[in-house]
């Protein structure tokens, strides 16, 4: 029996200590370069050095302040603050390499789909086709001082936000330039055919778009697309629009839960369930043998930082953990921010009760996905066995200590997955979306929701 491939992604942000809080005072670290464009190159060289499928970059808008209600703790651990903007990391990074795709994490709720749209035509045209955006709608209200959206933050407004942002892209992307509409004739002087550049006459509930598409069509034209929503109506969305998703769950069981009911409503919506690519946090502590692999771990595990793991987690859930004993015992809260979060925990664990304390141990190195820790072989098994069990196809891999647990997994790692043929040897030419999907065909599949708006510019006028 041929066994699955296994896609890779490295997991990073533009700051300090992405999802291991404390971690950046370690020796070894460097995630306070995150400022120098230098450190972002070598990471993307060591990444395709390694054949990973991509560099996926997340973001927030908002700061952690849930935690103590308010911004000093989050400041003074770098939790997820300082940061700074993903995409434009990527010309740099694309440049020093030539297959390594980038997901850039891009909200729909605080950000115009007209100018955002241009944005990732550039990088797709500047990338030759290797970027993907991950789709989220932003779950910081903190973000919501700064920018002003009224009384659109609630979880089931956002998703109708951004069903309809990407209605918006969709037509900007797919359906305003005709493939032939650039026709660069020096001769008669014509660049562009006007005739067959259309407006999209977009007119909605949350946005006005009558105008054009500023951007030629690029090599992938929509970039692939990613979704993060844990949450039921996330996944929802996800089965509509997404061609991969991110899913972060303490075990197996929560994460064979998600992929069941993605694929369902997958289906529900009419796509082929199996086409759309689930990716899962995973954290790899690895050494040469399983003694140093424990000692690695347990040596990192000391530069946790215990408020700085939970000013993490008081953001992602909307609880405020300061008003905790360290050993009192939590239980699942529905809150307005990542409602799945603690619901996932506990069910991966139904007979264990989580202190506060344990909490934090358990999120201080990879956020809320698991960590493994052992030999490149027993590495391998354990993402093998998540393969096979949960029905996932990949990974988004988190770090302890960066680029040192990403250049680990790739010198150590990679090597044994290529022996056992379940990652690849060498990449396929090709846009990202070639390398993920199939081999000469760029544009998203003629199934999905988009397909309705491409070649069809020329309709929008009468519409």
């Amino acid at each position: 029996m041929r066994k699955k491939r296994i896609y890779l992604n490295a997991f990073d942000m533009n700051c300090v200590a992405h999802q291991s809080p404390g971690l950046w005072v370690h020796p070894e670290d460097q995630s306070h370069r995150y400022n120098d464009i230098e450190y972002w190159v070598e990471l993307a060289q060591i990444l395709e050095k390694g054949r990973f499928d991509g560099l996926f970059i997340a973001d927030v808008i908002g700061i952690y302040d849930v935690y103590g209600g308010d911004k000093t703790t989050a400041v003074r651990e770098a939790t997820q603050v300082p940061v700074n903007d993903p995409i434009l990391l990527v010309s740099a990074m694309a440049h020093a390499t030539e297959h390594l795709g980038f997901g850039i994490t891009c909200s729909t709720t605080f950000e115009h789909p007209y100018t955002f749209a241009r944005r990732m035509s550039t990088l797709d045209h500047l990338t030759k086709g290797r970027i993907a955006w991950n789709i989220v709608t932003s779950y910081l209200e903190s973000g919501t001082k700064n920018i002003d959206i009224g009384d659109k933050f609630q979880h089931a407004e956002r998703y109708n936000i951004a069903d309809e942002y990407l209605e918006v892209c969709y037509k900007l992307w797919e359906g305003s330039w005709e493939d032939d509409a650039v026709v660069k004739d020096k001769e008669k002087g014509i660049f562009t055919d006007p005739i067959k550049v259309h407006e999209i006459n977009h007119h909605g509930k949350y946005f006005d778009v009558p105008g054009i598409h500023l951007c030629e069509p690029s090599p992938q034209r929509t970039p692939v697309l990613y979704q993060a929503g844990g949450s039921s109506i996330g996944r929802k969305f996800a089965a509509k629009h997404a061609e991969c998703t991110f899913i972060s769950a303490p075990g197996k069981e929560a994460t064979s839960a998600y992929v069941k009911d993605l694929r369902t409503q997958a289906a529900i919506q009419g796509r082929n369930p199996q086409s759309l690519k689930v990716f899962a946090l995973f954290t790899p502590i690895v050494g040469r043998t399983e003694e140093e692999a424990w000692t690695k771990y347990e040596e990192l595990s000391s530069y946790i930082s215990y408020e700085g793991a939970l000013s993490l987690l008081s953001g992602w859930s909307g609880v405020d953990f300061s008003e905790y004993d360290p050993d009192q015992q939590i239980e699942y809260i529905e809150t307005n921010a990542v409602k799945s979060m603690l619901e996932n925990l506990t069910k991966s664990s139904p007979n264990k009760k989580w202190t506060v304390r344990e909490l934090a141990n358990f999120a201080g190195i990879g956020g809320m996905g698991p960590v493994a820790v052992g030999t490149p072989e027993q590495i391998a098994d354990t993402l093998e066995e998540w393969i096979d069990e949960t029905d996932i196809d990949g990974f988004n891999l988190a770090y302890a200590i960066t680029p040192g647990t990403f250049k680990d997994f790739a010198d150590l790692v990679i090597p044994e997955l290529q022996r056992r043929g379940v990652v690849k040897m060498e990449y396929e030419e090709g846009t990202l979306r070639e390398k993920l999907f199939e081999k000469g065909k760029p544009r998203l599949s003629v199934n999905h929701i988009d397909a309705k708006y491409r070649n069809i510019g020329y309709h929008f006028q009468d519409k």
